[in-house]
């Protein structure tokens, strides 16, 4: 286990044409020279030329480094945020610590900003967190924000020299089986989007509670028989938690276990019958909530498009859901005659699908990836029920998809822990209610 604080290195973008940075302080520059206001960095063959204002050439190389002096900041120029999610979008972006820029051999630039972990979570925190928010609820996901980050750091060191954990999943003619985790970036540690952890620097003002909440928990961790927990968390869980195998690699974790999310135990779903009365229910729990002041803790103000997380309905013609399985997995079903759930978890989240067409009928999981087939961005959740209305010849007109929760459903439910501050509960009661089993300890 580490024993002083990490620094990190974060993807805040690839595959771009160009970088556009205005460096807010001084900056040193590859060859030492120290630098200040916007300058453009393309590519051209295969290196990086930096330029500064006036389009006088200042270095060139495959990557480029800058080194911030006195605690300078730097800002980057039409960063997407919200990557094939409903709300994508860009904007500038302004980070402390270090900035590198990277040649990638498809000719396109990689952003990596390098800095220390709780400068990071620090920023992580007032992204994913609103200013409102109880200090409990900050300093309880400043907790499992570090505990993830620093589990995957040390995941990555184990194994370095190996072929690495078990991931990706299979593929044969009758089943696809994928899964995305953080080990699918290889030059950096962490992306800065919600495929990871939401990092937007200091572009958003960094509240003084948050600030304060990394500072009362600075190197406090999750940690199970010795180990720093990977602490997944997601924004609601829609009743229950899900368990950790049914939506990456098929190797339980003991605190990531599925738990009802309510003082009450809910039931675990395990028939379609169960599913169906549980989708079709809104039962009490932490995250069934639609009190605007619990909501604006947790949902900055592009997640507020979507108010329907905890219960939710899309229907789709038969002519849209065809289009969308064809564009989004590369096969053509034809005709959609029916979309069947082989396999369910405890909160109901479908983990394998059959997807049977005029054409082609196959079985997809895990969790994530029918997510992705099933809606131009993501869908909310798997934890859905299928209702089909046919033609008289049999054939579906439309297919409505009733859901529960917004996100994997795996550890933290974000929205039920907002709501657990607001009754009063303290951080640690929080984080050990979605991590069964887990002590929090000082490691720096």
């Amino acid at each position: 286990m580490i024993n002083s604080e990490p620094l990190i290195s974060v993807g805040i973008y690839e595959h771009e044409s160009e970088s556009r940075v205005c460096f807010n302080g001084p900056f040193q520059g590859p060859d030492g020279a120290i630098l200040q206001g916007d300058h453009l960095v393309r590519l051209e063959g295969r290196e990086l030329i930096l330029s500064d204002a006036s389009s006088q050439r200042l270095a060139r190389g495959c990557e480029l480094s800058f080194r911030a002096a006195g605690g300078s900041t730097f800002t980057l120029r039409d960063v997407t945020i919200g990557i094939h999610f409903h709300w994508e979008r860009k904007e500038d972006q302004t980070f402390e610590g270090s900035l590198r820029l990277v040649a990638n051999a498809d000719g396109t630039i990689t952003a990596i900003n390098d800095v220390s972990v709780e400068l990071y979570l620090k920023s992580v925190i007032s992204s994913e967190m609103s200013a409102e928010a109880p200090m409990e609820l900050l300093r309880a996901h400043a907790i499992t924000s570090r505990s993830w980050l620093v589990a995957m750091l040390e995941r990555q060191k184990a194994f370095k020299n190996t072929d690495g954990p078990a991931r990706r999943g299979r593929e044969t003619d009758e089943e696809i089986v994928r899964w995305y985790d953080r080990e699918d970036h290889t030059a950096f540690d962490v992306c800065a989007d919600d495929h990871c952890q939401r990092y937007q620097g200091i572009t958003k003002i960094i509240s003084t509670a948050a600030e304060q909440a990394v500072l009362d928990t600075r190197g406090v961790f999750l940690v199970y028989r010795g180990e720093i927990c990977d602490a997944r968390f997601y924004k609601a869980c829609g009743g229950r938690t899900e368990l950790f195998e049914n939506s990456w690699e098929p190797t339980p974790i003991p605190y990531l276990r599925s738990v009802s999310d309510a003082m009450t135990d809910h039931p675990v779903i395990e028939t379609e019958e169960e599913a169906e009365k549980w989708v079709f229910s809104s039962p009490a729990s932490f995250c069934n909530t639609t009190e605007g002041n619990i909501l604006r803790q947790v949902l900055p103000s592009f997640d507020q498009e979507t108010t329907d997380f905890y219960r939710w309905k899309v229907t789709y013609s038969q002519e849209q859901i065809a289009e969308l399985l064809r564009t989004k997995s590369g096969f053509d079903f034809g005709k959609v005659m029916d979309l069947i759930p082989i396999q369910r978890g405890p909160s109901g989240r479908i983990f394998r699908l059959k997807i049977v067409g005029t054409k082609k009928t196959i079985i997809v999981g895990k969790e994530l990836e029918i997510r992705r087939w099933l809606s131009k961005s993501h869908l909310y959740s798997g934890a859905f029920v299928v209702r089909t209305e046919r033609d008289g010849n049999g054939v579906p007109t439309t297919f409505t998809l009733h859901g529960a929760g917004w996100g994997h459903g795996v550890g933290l439910c974000q929205i039920g822990a907002a709501a657990m501050a607001s009754k009063g509960f303290k951080a640690e009661e929080i984080v050990k209610h979605y991590f069964r089993g887990a002590e929090l300890q000082k490691v720096y």
